[in-house]
């Protein structure tokens, strides 16, 4: 029960104050510790194919590791001293872990900008949350390519390690932002990271599988309590969501493309070079600017539904036990 409770009041603090920019990031930390020891690792392996699939895989592995020790064992030490404690830090850590008051802000940003019709200040604020090339981006463009990150990091960002800490509290859940901070950090398929990153790519693929496919349902029922398409979400995620590049994030995209009744996917570049993608949903109409704010209140809608049913299982586990 205590995990439980500690989740939901990390969530409400998230909800309603987003993170608590007074203190460092833990997630800039686990970043710097990637960078760390990605730069030790690529001076002692040989910088052959195996030796850097090598060298990829002891990053995950070390990386991954320290960042769950170090939180267990601080919340754990913290808490023989006094409960209250270890406790009080389980919930500040949970809080800082949860993202989605963040999410909405950035993209916000972005849409402030485009309703004031300043086309460059959107494409700048656009890149600081999109790994793609933002600087030749249209405002139409601009729109899909903010409603295609909400989508993919309402579970990369909430609901995903949402269910790693109602299972393990602020550790698993650190563990799994690990996971996922190597993946954006090291997991391109360029001349650099093709396999260094690889392990790295495909360890976020495993930790993500389950949790993106449990929060495409949460947003097609979302959707359907939100006003927008619970129908249509249903239908263009079964047609749609093994049409993207990656295996998890066209579950989610595919859904919140039916739910707004629009187009999202389709060709994009990195770095300088484009790749080609599928589309996802029916053009049924233009997409706008307030399709951003749609996508957010599909965010909360969801991730509020994958909180309550996670609660719900945590307790029914606890009493079967």
């Amino acid at each position: 029960m205590e995990i439980a409770a500690t989740v939901l009041i990390a969530f409400a603090l998230d909800a309603i104050f987003g993170d608590p920019g007074w203190i460092p990031h833990p997630i800039v930390f686990i970043g710097k510790l990637i960078s760390a020891t990605e730069n030790l690792l690529r001076r002692i392996i040989p910088a052959t194919k195996n030796g850097q699939l090598a060298g990829g895989f002891f990053l995950t592995v070390t990386v991954v590791a320290i960042s769950f020790i170090i939180p267990f064992l601080a919340i754990k030490y913290l808490g023989m001293l006094d409960w209250r404690l270890g406790w009080a830090l389980q919930v500040f850590w949970c809080w800082q872990i949860f993202a989605a008051r963040s999410l909405k802000k950035e993209a916000m940003r972005v849409y402030d900008q485009i309703e004031a019709g300043n086309l460059e200040e959107a494409r700048k604020y656009l890149g600081f949350i999109v790994g793609r090339d933002t600087g030749d981006m249209d405002f139409d463009e601009i729109e899909k390519a903010v409603v295609e990150t909400v989508a993919e990091n309402t579970s990369d960002g909430v609901t995903a390690p949402m269910l790693f800490m109602i299972i393990g509290g602020a550790p698993l859940g650190f563990l799994y932002k690990a996971v996922n901070t190597l993946d954006s950090m090291v997991g391109y398929k360029n001349e650099k990271y093709l396999y260094f990153g690889r392990f790295s790519a495909y360890t976020d693929d495993v930790f993500n599988y389950i949790p993106s496919r449990i929060t495409a349902m949460a947003m097609i029922l979302g959707a359907g309590l939100s006003s927008m398409s619970g129908k249509n979400a249903w239908r263009m995620w079964r047609r749609d969501r093994n049409k993207h590049l990656s295996p998890n994030s066209g579950h989610l995209e595919s859904a919140c493309a039916g739910a707004l009744g629009v187009q999202l996917g389709g060709d994009a570049c990195y770095f300088g070079k484009l790749y080609k993608k599928n589309a996802l949903g029916d053009d049924l109409r233009h997409i706008e600017a307030d399709d951003i704010r749609k996508s957010i209140t599909l965010m909360y809608a969801a991730s509020v539904i994958m909180l309550a049913l996670a609660e719900l299982a945590r307790v029914a586990v606890v009493l079967l036990i």
